[in-house]
């Protein structure tokens, strides 16, 4: 269970969001909000990338009180990943597999899914958009996290990957402690997906619709 407390981000003298208490139970919630609503701040505050006022909970742990801990458990992909341009798909889910405890059968696993593989040890620098995408979703889903926020992670990604994607979704929620944080300007497929809420940022806040 994810809890959202007091939380308020802002960037010098410009607010940005206010969330005075929020529960998001286990299971899919995609979260909608206009470009520059927050939702991105609001995600890299969770993953513990940036920081704001107020605490954030999971399972337990607060990110305040135990950062380490609470990092350990969240597993973020990025709307438009950046990668350093001499580092290899190899170099980069060989670390943050181990960083996330995932065995190399795992990460091989989920890299020939979504065909990370064919571009294996290739230098992030000679990637298309798509190809980043997709090593960011490998990246997104190593390990047994147990919040996974994935922003915009249909972008760029065709039908089959999309598929694909979906289906690696499911399979984490066979673990029912699970979360998924999703944000995704196209509608998404609840026939393939099970969406448990569905949340709209706007006027600097959240609410569930």
């Amino acid at each position: 269970m994810l809890h959202i407390k007091q939380f308020s981000k802002s960037y010098q003298s410009n607010h940005i969001l206010s969330i005075n208490d929020l529960i998001i139970t286990p299971g899919v919630s995609w979260l909608k909000g206009e470009n520059g609503s927050g939702k991105t701040s609001l995600f890299k505050s969770l993953a513990g990338i940036l920081p704001f006022q107020g605490d954030i909970i999971l399972d337990d742990v607060s990110l305040k009180k135990e950062p380490i801990n609470f990092r350990r458990l969240v597993n973020y992909s990025e709307a438009e990943p950046l990668f350093p341009e001499f580092l290899t798909s190899k170099d980069l889910v060989r670390f943050v597999g181990k960083t996330k405890g995932a065995s190399v059968d795992q990460q091989d696993q989920y890299c020939h899914k979504l065909g990370v593989d064919q571009y294996f040890t290739k230098p992030c620098g000679t990637y298309s958009s798509g190809m980043l995408k997709k090593l960011s979703l490998v990246l997104g889903l190593l390990g047994n996290p147990k919040l996974i926020i994935l922003d915009e992670p249909l972008v760029t990604l065709d039908e089959s990957a999309r598929g694909i994607l979906m289906k690696l979704i499911n399979e984490k929620l066979k673990d029912p402690s699970v979360t998924f944080l999703l944000s995704s300007h196209q509608s998404m497929d609840t026939s393939s997906l099970p969406l448990q809420n569905t949340y709209m940022i706007r006027n600097k806040s959240i609410e569930k619709l």
